[in-house]
């Protein structure tokens, strides 16, 4: 079986931090009651790792719930992201104090840059990431951010990061189920010592509409869902799954009492374009 028991089990971070092996997704869950009920359900549930960004635009609905949960601050672990429109050293800094102010919180446990190719800085990529990198360095250092990474970054866009970077990233959050398995990126990522986290681990909902996954689920008497998240972990993945509704997120929890033979895990890892292809973060358009 899985080292992991549960909810609260964590992978480690190469700087010691504690990383919550499941957590929930609130990418396209609006500001308002639905993003605040969905992470105080989750919380109640028992989730205590919460995923999002300043593009999401639910920040202050998602520090509003961590706070009035009732669960102290430092079981709770809170990653927000940098979007494509900000970057350099200053910038950087008072994006992420905006970030910590709509949430309400004293400091960020997860800091990412959300893609490293933004639109707007496509000419001088590679300066804008590493004067971005250097500041939230130094809000590392300065105790602001227990850790700090990157999302949807490539190989030679890490190579370029770490041209001028003191501090290797912790974690890649990047866009992994499967079909879309990033082998050669993940392996890579690994040996940097980093921390392999799946956004979009049910392909944007493609997933529930491939047959031969409700075929394999069944075999083990899962939904779709438990065997995506399931397979996840066993691939050593940080599973992120978006939900707003109570019964699923607890659904997408009971995960810890099964697992996947090795042959359907590289089944699953080989169905290629079952849950859809990723974005190139070279030539999108935001």
């Amino acid at each position: 079986m899985s080292k992991f028991t549960g909810l609260t089990d964590t992978y480690t971070l190469h700087n010691g931090v504690e990383i919550p092996c499941i957590g929930l997704g609130t990418w396209q869950v609006p500001d308002g009651d639905l993003a605040y009920n969905a992470v105080r359900d989750a919380l109640s549930i028992g989730y205590r790792h919460v995923d999002t960004a300043a593009v999401y635009g639910n920040e202050e609905s998602v520090g509003r719930a961590v706070r009035d949960s009732g669960i102290p601050r430092d079981q709770i672990f809170v990653t927000s992201k940098l979007w494509n429109t900000v970057r350099g050293y200053n910038e950087t800094k008072e994006a992420f104090e905006e970030t910590l102010r709509k949430l309400g919180l004293d400091y960020l446990d997860l800091y990412l840059i959300h893609w490293p190719n933004p639109a707007g800085f496509r000419d001088r990529w590679k300066e804008a990431n590493a004067e971005t990198w250097r500041a939230m360095e130094d809000l590392y250092k300065e105790g602001r951010i227990r850790a700090i990474g990157i999302s949807n970054f490539l190989e030679h866009h890490i190579e370029a990061l770490l041209e001028t970077a003191e501090i290797i990233p912790m974690v890649n959050q990047i866009r992994l189920c499967p079909g879309d398995t990033k082998a050669d990126l993940v392996a890579y990522c690994r040996d940097k010592g980093m921390v392999i986290e799946a956004y979009s681990p049910f392909g944007t909902g493609k997933a529930f509409e491939v047959p031969e996954f409700k075929q394999i689920a069944a075999k083990y008497n899962k939904t779709v869902a438990q065997l995506l998240v399931r397979w996840s972990l066993q691939m050593g993945f940080l599973p992120l799954p978006k939900s707003t509704n109570a019964a699923r997120m607890k659904e997408n929890a009971d995960v810890f009492d099964f697992e996947l033979d090795e042959d359907d895990v590289a089944h699953l890892a080989g169905m290629t374009g079952a849950c859809g292809e990723s974005w190139d973060p070279d030539t999108v358009d935001w």
